[in-house]
């Protein structure tokens, strides 16, 4: 009997053993030369974590709250696609594996559950991730159905006006499933004689135009909180800060959309400096470790997101899987925080790490 996995990233290894080359390589390329793919992880190695000593760690208090929603860790699942190519109960086994660990879930606009299936599934926040489209009534449906069933706020994903050249997926002539949210609003038919289905639908589908004006439509159409996800610069944290949505998301889209973008955890302290404080700073991309983690808020994220992890432990064995490795990354976070001298969330600073800059600056 083989044994059970210890870690995440033993997770992705039964998750290339379970799944076609098709889906497995959808879930783990990032874009052309995967460059940013890498960094996404080899950036946190580069971080060093200072702990302190003889503070009292005899408990530990990882509960935080995320948009006002308190949960158990800081830290959510990321919107991921097509959870049905890693397991045939897809985002309904997530969903229930998400509510078992009191931890938020972000459903992709993408799901192949529907927004009434996984909010039926059980009792649990949840936030909706949104493409925006050419034909803005469909994006505007999504999002009207997803606040009538009790999703609690809306992820605008900023960095997608064309989908990335994932190339990978172009080989394999990647075909996917129909997406049960568009039935009888948007057929996902398209020609894919030329490499992968998914970028000819989104060549066809994403709206091209979507631009900082376009926050006011979206706050015409719903009163739920909006977070932008995709902000990488100071400059796009201002604006969106400007605008008043309630959240920015720090992310690169796991590398999957434009190759030699910086890692995200390297761009964190820009963000969230730009912010200023005035509205939460989430962060996505790379995580794989409780370390990192805690890296990620000892720069001032407030939260994390963990996207491929959670398809892993899914293809690996299903809902129980994603509940292992939710509860991998929460027993690695309270050691981490434990042998950092960190009682509770709010005791991680900036103190506690050492980045590449730091070290440049102390050498000056």
């Amino acid at each position: 009997m083989a044994a059970e996995p210890v870690n995440v990233n033993e997770f992705q290894e039964l998750a290339k053993q379970a799944l076609p080359k098709m889906y497995y390589d959808f879930y783990t390329v990032g874009a052309e030369d995967q460059h940013t793919l890498r960094e996404n992880v080899e950036a946190f190695r580069r971080i060093a974590i200072q702990p302190r000593m003889l503070v009292d760690v005899s408990r530990i208090d990882m509960s935080t709250t995320i948009l006002g929603y308190k949960t158990s860790a800081p830290f959510m699942i990321a919107p991921t696609s097509l959870h049905k190519l890693a397991h045939p109960e897809g985002e309904v086994a997530t969903a229930k594996a998400a509510a078992a660990c009191n931890t938020i879930m972000a459903l992709s606009f993408t799901s192949t559950c529907t927004v009434e299936e996984v909010s039926s599934s059980c009792n649990a926040v949840r936030f909706f991730q949104l493409y925006v489209y050419k034909r803005r009534d469909v994006s505007a449906v999504l999002v009207q159905r997803a606040e009538r069933n009790g999703f609690k706020a809306i992820i605008l994903t900023a960095d997608s006006p064309r989908l990335g050249r994932r190339e990978a997926d172009i080989t394999n002539k990647m075909i996917a499933p129909q997406l049960k949210n568009l039935e009888g609003l948007l057929s996902i038919d398209v020609d894919s004689d030329k490499g992968s289905n998914l970028e000819a639908f989104a060549s066809r589908t994403f709206d091209s135009s979507l631009c900082w004006k376009d926050i006011e439509w979206l706050r015409s159409i719903t009163s739920l909180p909006i977070l932008i996800k995709g902000v990488l610069t100071g400059e796009d944290a201002i604006k969106a800060t400007e605008l008043g949505v309630s959240g920015i998301v720090v992310s690169n889209h796991g590398a999957r959309q434009l190759d030699y973008a910086p890692a995200s955890i390297t761009v964190l302290e820009e963000v969230v400096h730009a912010v200023g404080g005035k509205i939460p700073v989430l962060f996505d991309g790379g995580v794989r470790r409780g370390t990192d983690i805690f890296k990620a808020l000892a720069l001032g994220a407030q939260a994390v997101m963990v996207g491929r992890p959670v398809i892993y432990g899914l293809a690996a064995k299903g809902e129980y899987g994603v509940r292992r490795v939710i509860e991998m990354l929460k027993d690695e976070l309270e050691l981490t925080m434990a042998l950092s001298g960190c009682p509770t969330v709010k005791d991680i600073t900036r103190s506690h790490v050492r980045t590449e800059h730091d070290r440049l600056q102390c050498r000056l």
